[in-house]
């Protein structure tokens, strides 16, 4: 069976096919459109590009689908079905309102339901798309985002805990996974209400990040990594407005989201950007350790699996692991939005076959390369670039003696990885030994990145490095969590190290992905160092690349020195 999760809101769109339990492929809109976040515009319905590329990679058509799992986010005005005096209304409605509609809205507001499916066209809908044979099943926004970081842990029983701007007007929702079944605690339909609760810490952190100068929705690691440099002196102020129940329910005496705003506007007029940010920081910390802290202890679960956009925070998913009773984490690696889609997916697997089929099929995450291979065809795009150079075969060597250079390598091999976080199949290289690698790095990028690279590094010498360890060795796979470098290694690869004397590392073995790891092997054979920088091989504000014609435009403009394939090294003269 075909399963196609589809998530069409304002940013972060996306979609994803399983075969059953097998996840086929994962595609972000952005990476398609080339615009970073991109969500479904007013003149589309659904992420078609990302659906029809994930049925590209799998060799299916749109009539081969046979269930499409939706968000409950957006919707064209023609497929709601509108009863009573809605229904009178529906062609005011077509000729006057956006071509699009939120259903959350319709289903509270005006039809007063918790069943998207009572309001949806379905049939309208798959005649347009062509789904023709497909039913359609929507899915709750919190549980799809709790349900992978669960299903591809290692855990058997495991606290699942979301927090978000906000989705299906809630922000946080916390679970239990205990013998062979998941009980939803907080943040199920259950709880859905018409009116969202102010009580958002991540939209409090997107304040901050916006009224700091950054883009809201982007640029939150740019806030994270400016608390480094700051103090907390605020953090007092922001804990005043927020509460955590016995039971572990955040709350905040804000009236309005504007009241919210403008008290981060007040904070951010009359302290540092450094200053603004750390208060920010400590208080959405805080706040989440009481929370998590306090269902962990009530359910006497120790292993924690996280998921949503606030979890993008590296450092505050550190926290977690450090502050509360919880002894391993892990973190959902497409932790935003574009994640729900496979959320999505899990839980009508759930419903379909029950917990015990749904918990015999779950499988530990191991690599999320997840999008289109091109290998095939690199080299003869390379032929429309007359500066760009060959020399064929798999140059291992000749990448690493470049990279002991100075020499910035990006490497382009297989499918295209899935989520936030370059993780060696879009990557950009370059030796950890001199911090001034990210500066030279960034100016080419056109970026203003102050904060060091994450590091990649290799798996069985990572405890070596890093503090590396049983709670956070899964998370770390997929750069999810920041932790300290030894001191020892601390002015050995400075690149890579925080100021506080951590690191983001990604732990990388050869089944995962060949050829990093020889790269990294290689590296590790000639310097000593088993670590390499690892930066997303993008230009300042492009998502990540996703063609060879993308991938080689960057180094005919002079952004890197070499790229290497599977069966190439390019250089531009």
């Amino acid at each position: 069976m075909y399963l196609l999760g589809i998530h069409n809101g304002h940013h972060d769109a996306a979609a994803c096919l399983f075969r059953d339990y097998e996840l086929v492929a994962a595609v972000s809109l952005e990476r398609l459109t080339r615009t970073k976040n991109d969500g479904v515009t007013p003149a589309a319905e659904i992420p078609l590009a990302a659906v029809d590329e994930c049925l590209r990679i799998a060799g299916l058509g749109r009539g081969d689908i046979d269930m499409v799992c939706a968000s409950r986010a957006q919707f064209e005005v023609q497929t709601y079905k509108l009863h009573g005096r809605w229904q009178i209304k529906q062609l005011w409605y077509r000729l006057t309102q956006p071509p699009r509609l939120e259903m959350m809205f319709d289903m509270l507001r005006r039809m007063r339901t918790k069943d998207a499916a009572s309001i949806f066209d379905k049939e309208g809908f798959k005649r347009r798309h062509g789904f023709t044979r497909a039913d359609v099943f929507f899915y709750n926004h919190h549980e799809a985002h709790g349900l992978p970081g669960y299903f591809f842990s290692k855990f058997d029983n495991a606290l699942i805990y979301t927090a978000d701007g906000i989705g299906d007007n809630l922000s946080y929702s916390a679970s239990a996974a205990r013998g062979g079944n998941i009980e939803v605690i907080d943040g199920g339909d259950a709880t859905l209400h018409d009116k969202y609760q102010v009580n958002s810490v991540a939209l409090l952190y997107g304040h901050f990040t916006k009224e700091l100068g950054f883009i809201w929705n982007r640029h939150e690691g740019k806030v994270t990594g400016l608390s480094a440099f700051g103090k907390p002196s605020a953090a007092p102020e922001i804990l005043s407005h927020f509460s955590v129940d016995d039971r572990g329910r955040i709350h905040s005496d804000f009236p309005t989201y504007d009241a919210m705003h403008m008290f981060a506007r007040g904070i951010c007029q009359r302290l540092s950007r450094e200053d603004a940010a750390a208060s920010v920081q400590e208080a959405v910390e805080k706040i989440t350790v009481d929370s998590v802290g306090k269902y962990l202890r009530a359910t006497g679960l120790r292993d924690i699996a996280v998921s949503g956009g606030l979890f993008a925070n590296v450092k505050l998913n550190r926290v977690l692991l450090e502050q509360t009773p919880a002894e391993r984490i892990f973190v959902n690696p497409a932790m935003g939005d574009e994640g729900l889609v496979i959320g999505g997916c899990l839980i009508y697997l759930l419903a379909r076959d029950g917990a015990a089929k749904w918990q015999r099929s779950r499988y530990p995450l191991e690599k999320l390369y997840l999008g289109r291979n091109y290998d095939d065809s690199f080299a003869d795009v390379a032929k429309n670039y007359p500066t760009v150079s060959r020399e064929a075969g798999r140059q291992i060597d000749k990448a690493a003696g470049l990279l002991e250079q100075g020499k910035v390598v990006a490497i382009y091999t297989g499918r295209m990885e899935f989520g936030p976080r370059a993780l060696g199949a879009r990557t950009i290289m370059a030796s950890p030994v001199q911090r001034e690698v990210n500066d030279t790095i960034n100016r080419r990028l056109d970026r203003s990145d102050f904060m060091p690279f994450a590091p990649v590094v290799l798996e069985d010498q990572a405890a070596k490095v890093f503090d590396v360890n049983m709670g956070n060795a899964h998370a770390a796979r997929f750069m999810t969590i920041t932790c300290d470098v030894h001191p020892e290694w601390r002015q050995r690869i400075p690149a890579v190290v925080h100021i506080d004397g951590s690191a983001r590392p990604q732990t990388i073995s050869r089944a995962d992905n060949p050829l990093y790891f020889d790269v990294l092997t290689a590296f590790h054979q000639r310097t000593g160092l088993p670590v390499l920088v690892n930066t997303s091989f993008n230009v300042h504000e492009e998502p990540i690349v996703d063609t060879p014609d993308q991938a080689l435009k960057s180094l005919a403009d002079g952004r890197i020195d070499h790229i290497l394939t599977e069966d190439g090294l390019y250089t531009a003269s």
